[in-house]
């Protein structure tokens, strides 16, 4: 036999025994136990494992404690701190595991109806039109290189907050033929350029070709309250102007107590939609202070309860989010918060900020009976499984209502601004 195939012999044999190292079940579990498990005070951390397999902890603290038999190990997290779990395969050191527990955390949930009220940074342009001057029809701001999504922030040197302040400026400066320095803001940048009103002949006014809103209003549903800083969140997902389709930049904004009138049932190509009123009374309730990817959040000044689910429940992390059985809490009579079926299909374990992090089904015959599913109005619902508040649902898929994309928590509750991790914030040098 020459060496040739022996070398050939001895490569095929490492071969096929590194194809049964990697796909050795107890091997297997290893790979995939995560290199951080972070659990919240008092919960479990748990995960099956074959009798090769054995953990212990590196140092001995009070944080964690470990507990295992021949099919599983159990953490469970007793007091914030941290520890280094090292796994072992029949006897041989393996992957070693960064193990952190982070203070009890806990919000209440929310579920209630909200009607949303949002005041723009500046006046925002949402379309041009013409003008019938006496040599035609002109459109001075598209002239002047304004284009739909623009935001109008200052007039010769004022700054500019709702449409009520324009107004003075276009015929002030038509009277005597100037030109109006504006000042915009485009996703672009921040720019001047000049616009000079023209008269509307039929009208005897002058005008600057564009169509301006200051202001925007809707409904959705709260998500969470922290019973500590009253710090909210709802809707789960970013508001855009209903005609240039953009995120509003919000100036500040209020919410209000909302009541459901009737739904528009949903059904494939045609999501559903709740109608609903703004309380008699319009009490503000709280402010909005963001308009984000993953919803708005402000602070309350009210005390909203949603009366079947009012104390504060434990939160998941991303990767703690299960496939399988879940509630969601949602309006859809009046002002009655209800709890409905609902199964997570499908959960990402992310490790960054993402805005769709869940798929859900709604499984409850009495919510599809009465809406079809997930419907417009619906986004900021609190999604609850096994105890614990793990997410919010943000959108429905148009060709199949009775499911759509939910947010994990832990991203909402980061935009609200509230640190769940107990560590300093960076500050930039």
């Amino acid at each position: 036999m020459n060496l040739d195939i022996i070398r050939k012999i001895i490569g095929g044999i490492l071969l096929v025994s590194l194809i049964s190292f990697i796909f050795n079940q107890p091997l297997k579990q290893y790979l995939e136990i995560p290199k951080t498990i972070t659990v919240f005070e008092g919960q479990d951390y748990n995960f099956q494992k074959a009798a090769p397999v054995s953990a212990a902890l590196v140092s001995h603290n009070s944080s964690i404690a470990l507990a295992q038999d021949k099919h599983s190990v159990s953490l469970k997290a007793k007091e914030k701190g941290s520890n280094e779990m090292l796994l072992e395969f029949a006897g041989i050191p393996i992957k070693k595991v960064d193990v952190k527990v982070l203070k009890d955390f806990r919000v209440i949930p929310g579920g209630q109806s909200i009607g949303v009220k949002l005041n723009t940074v500046g006046v925002l342009v949402v379309g041009h039109h013409l003008v019938n001057t006496l040599n035609g029809k002109k459109s001075p701001g598209e002239m002047a290189g304004i284009k739909v999504g623009d935001i109008i922030t200052k007039i010769n040197g004022t700054k500019i907050e709702k449409m009520a302040d324009v107004a003075p400026f276009v015929q002030d400066a038509g009277e005597n033929g100037k030109a109006l320095n504006l000042v915009i803001s485009r996703e672009s940048g921040k720019f001047t350029t000049k616009l000079t009103p023209l008269k509307d002949k039929g009208e005897n006014t002058y005008k600057l070709g564009l169509y301006i809103r200051d202001s925007a209003a809707g409904i959705g549903t709260m998500t969470f309250v922290h019973p500590d800083s009253k710090k909210y969140g709802a809707l789960g997902h970013v508001i855009s102007d209903m005609d240039t389709k953009k995120p509003i930049v919000v100036e500040d904004g209020q919410i209000v107590r909302s009541t459901v009138t009737s739904i528009e049932k949903g059904s494939n190509g045609d999501p559903g939609e709740k109608l609903a009123r703004f309380s008699s009374d319009h009490e503000i309730v709280g402010n909005i202070q963001k308009n984000s990817p993953f919803g708005i959040f402000g602070k309350l000044n009210k005390s909203l309860k949603n009366g079947i689910m009012d104390k504060p429940l434990p939160i998941a992390l991303s990767n703690q989010v299960k496939e399988g059985p879940a509630k969601i809490l949602t309006v859809v009579n009046n002002d009655q918060v209800e709890e409905f079926d609902i199964e997570i299909v499908n959960t990402i374990p992310q490790k960054f900020p993402a805005t769709k992090g869940m798929v859900i089904k709604v499984t409850d015959p009495k919510l599809l009976e009465k809406t079809g599913g997930i419907v417009q109005g619906m986004s900021g619902s609190p999604i609850i499984q096994n105890g614990k508040l793990v997410g919010a649902v943000t959108h429905v898929f148009v060709n199949d209502p009775t499911s759509g994309y939910g947010v994990h928590i832990e991203w909402m509750l980061d935009e609200a601004g509230i640190n769940i991790y107990d560590t300093p914030k960076e500050k930039a040098s």
